[in-house]
């Protein structure tokens, strides 16, 4: 299981840098690893394929990882 994250008070978005002047954040995404550090950032998100990106991008970080 992957956890995500909601962030209803864009305190998140804030400390990631990915929240606009306008108040929306930027739809991006993180993979963090079990140590907390981030592996990967996605910044190109695509609502009709971001399922299979993600988990197409979790299985190269898990074979890249040695696991």
């Amino acid at each position: 299981m992957y956890p995500i994250l909601s962030d209803p008070t864009k305190e998140t978005a804030r400390a990631y840098g990915v929240l606009s002047p306008g108040g929306f954040a930027s739809r991006w995404t993180f993979y963090i690893g079990a140590d907390g550090r981030i592996l990967d950032i996605d910044k190109k998100v695509s609502a009709s394929s971001h399922g299979r990106d993600v988990v197409a991008r979790l299985k190269e970080l898990v074979r890249g990882s040695g696991f």
